[in-house]
């Protein structure tokens, strides 16, 4: 490689910013070029049942408390019998020293059946039915915005991201503090409109569509595209095209629009994988509303919950 060489992002080593993190990412595109010998096979696809019994999350079937779910048809959501965060528990007291300092967390944690039948995820849904979660989604953040600082939707896909229930669901966890991702994005969104007068989010959409480089899906009101930072292998970034504070404030066609960006979106995934794909999906909002989704290929490659 010369040093007059002339640069191409697509084949030599740079570092690229993320500015909802302030955070710089390590691009090396000319390891592709490497010789690979590891083990390639074609993944083995678990065989779900429409409906198991034993299992304690479909309709009518008990859990480990003892608590039998109703015969639920459309999103379920109960209080997660095994909370990371409670809402009410002892004060930490305070620590003077710097290096061991301490707060008070509580909150709540819930998990939502996304539908009655174990063997469908969400590309496999109907638009209706996956139109019904985002509306639950919504009622979730609406209801517990109330009373806490942060509410945060998540989805771990496939055993590989730790999730431990095959039935489709994914977890509602609010807490009294805002969590390490989104303090980091909330203050990189601050920063550039104080410095700029405009919405990053907005700025770099704008961005993605004239250039037309990172685009992976459209529809009249949602945009999914690679983001210019990705970290993880075939990560997206789901953005609206207005400036959209929470969930609950997305009009209907919006919503109708959403559900039907998200079925073609992780359609695109398992058809291009040739399996139910495995991912990590979480939604932020307040400064401005978007999905990020997190895939894996491998082990080591795995974002396993949130990163709080």
């Amino acid at each position: 490689m010369s040093l007059h060489e002339e640069f191409d992002p697509a084949s030599h080593q740079h570092t690229r910013y993320n500015p909802l993190k302030g955070e710089w990412v390590l691009v090396s595109p000319h390891r592709i070029k490497r010789p690979w010998k590891g083990q390639v096979e074609k993944a083995q696809e678990e065989v779900i049942p429409e409906r198991d019994p034993n299992n304690p999350l479909c309709p009518g079937s008990k859990r480990s408390n003892g608590q039998v779910n109703p015969e639920y048809t459309g999103a379920f959501v109960f209080d997660n019998d095994f909370p990371a965060l409670l809402e009410e528990g002892p004060v930490p007291a305070k620590t003077d020293h710097p290096l061991l300092q301490i707060e008070p967390a509580r909150g709540t944690c819930r998990v939502m059946c996304l539908h009655p039948r174990s063997d469908l995820v969400l590309p496999l849904m109907s638009s209706e039915d996956v139109r019904k979660i985002i509306d639950e989604w919504a009622n979730q953040i609406a209801e517990l915005g109330k009373r806490y600082m942060w509410v945060q939707v998540f989805e771990n896909k496939g055993s590989v991201m730790g999730c431990s229930n095959p039935h489709p669901h994914c977890q509602v966890w609010a807490s009294s503090f805002l969590p390490n991702e989104p303090k980091k994005s909330n203050e990189g969104q601050l920063e550039y409109f104080k410095n700029h007068g405009r919405v990053l989010l907005l700025d770099y959409l704008q961005l993605e569509l004239d250039k037309k480089e990172r685009l992976v899906v459209e529809n009249e009101h949602w945009v999914v595209v690679v983001p210019f930072w990705a970290l993880w292998p075939y990560e997206t970034l789901l953005l609206p095209r207005r400036h959209v504070l929470r969930l609950p404030d997305l009009t209907t066609e919006e919503r109708d629009s959403l559900a039907d960006v998200m079925k073609r979106l992780l359609t695109k995934y398992d058809n291009l994988f040739e399996c139910s794909f495995p991912y990590s999906m979480g939604w932020h909002g307040n400064r401005g509303v978007s999905m990020v989704t997190m895939p894996s290929l491998t082990w080591d490659q795995f974002c396993r919950g949130t990163d709080w």
